[in-house]
């Protein structure tokens, strides 16, 4: 029996969303196409005074042009939002208030919590939509948010804050699909899209360097590098937002050619603490504090497995919930470069239970004093 209920899938111009929409329509679902414009990519023309690079430069034009192009192939109508305004309100602004903290912020779960799928939600309703629908790489079956079938591609570590009402009549077409497979389908309907490369790194930023790009915002603040074993200063860094525990690429260190890894940061006196050993045991927590909890299971449970970053191997967790919004997270085995501001997520098996953000990291009961 077809199915004429209405889908408004956001199409973001890459290959994953442009398989969705032929998903669903050969579903039977009557289908709509809705491109997000969240950056105004002249500002990065303007700050940084290039405008020949904007295709550089989180180019939406290019990849409306493609959504357009991939929605006309298939028949179904496409239309254009704005969220310049809510996306500087709600993801921008909190990505420089975490900076600022000295934290690490992943700005990806904030755009999906108040933009992909609270914002967007309500256009798509405009348009009488009785679901949305996004190329992201997960599933929800019987109410509970899945891993996707592809271990490599799953996303639901950037969906962890989103709310259980907000996943209510949410379709996610491709989290049954591979990646190889998802090209194979766009390549079949021969899409401007089946070998467009995925998007990369944070969407106002692009290709841009990160820190000429966050100089304009927050400027650079030197400081002391201090090496953690010797207590010795060993060059300087270059402003603290720009470091994360655990970093070893791109330092920026004047002074030293050493190879480092960030360990942490002490705000107050503006330092850096580096070690020269990437097992160094600074870089090893074995508990923290998860604020500004999203829990998505039936109940709460006290033991499952965490992710405290994208790719992360899952870690056995102990749970203590101190109340509703916070808990405390405890390995005992130890887990390296655990970073306040990024997510920690939870998991039973194929279940993403929903996460928090983390508030602070601890090693034998004590708040890690250099972070």
């Amino acid at each position: 029996m077809i199915n004429l209920k209405k889908v408004v899938v956001g199409m973001s111009g890459g290959v994953d969303s442009s398989v969705a929409a032929i998903l669903l329509k050969n579903q039977g679902y009557e289908v709509i196409g809705l491109f997000m414009r969240n950056w105004d990519a002249s500002l990065n023309n303007d700050i940084l005074g290039n405008p020949t690079l904007n295709n550089n430069i989180c180019p939406q034009e290019e990849d409306y042009n493609d959504a357009k192009k991939v929605c006309e192939k298939l028949n179904i109508p496409l239309h254009r939002v704005d969220f310049v305004k809510e996306y500087w309100d709600y993801v921008f602004t909190y990505f420089l208030d975490e900076l600022k903290k000295g934290r690490t912020p992943n700005p990806d779960i904030m755009c999906n919590k108040y933009i992909k799928f609270d914002m967007f939600a309500k256009e798509a309703k405009k348009l009488g939509a009785d679901y949305i629908a996004t190329g992201h790489y997960a599933r929800i079956k019987d109410g509970k948010l899945l891993r996707a079938i592809d271990d490599n591609k799953d996303q639901t570590y950037f969906l962890s804050q989103v709310s259980k009402e907000q996943l209510k009549n949410v379709l996610f077409p491709i989290g049954d699909l591979i990646k190889p497979d998802v090209r194979k389908i766009a390549e079949e309907y021969d899409l401007v899209t089946a070998n467009k490369k995925d998007s990369t790194g944070i969407c106002f930023i692009g290709e841009r360097n990160f820190t000429n790009f966050l100089n304009n915002y927050l400027p650079n603040q030197p400081g002391d590098v201090i090496d953690i074993d010797t207590n010795k200063k060993i060059g300087e860094h270059i402003g603290l937002m720009h470091y994360t525990i655990g970093q070893r690429r791109g330092l920026n260190i004047g002074g030293t050619s050493d190879r480092l890894f960030v360990v942490g940061k002490n705000l107050d006196k503006n330092i850096l603490y580096v070690c020269q050993n990437g097992n160094n045991d600074y870089l090893i927590s074995d508990s923290c504090i998860v604020e500004e909890i999203n829990y998505l299971g039936d109940k709460k449970i006290d033991k499952c497995t965490a992710k405290f970053r994208y790719r992360q191997p899952d870690n056995e967790v102990n749970l203590t919930w101190l109340d509703d919004e916070n808990i405390l997270v405890e390995y005992p085995q130890g887990v390296k470069s655990v970073t306040p501001g990024q997510a920690c997520v939870f998991y039973k098996d194929d279940e993403c239970l929903g996460g928090g953000i983390i508030k602070e990291v601890r090693k034998n009961n004590q708040k890690l004093w250099y972070l």
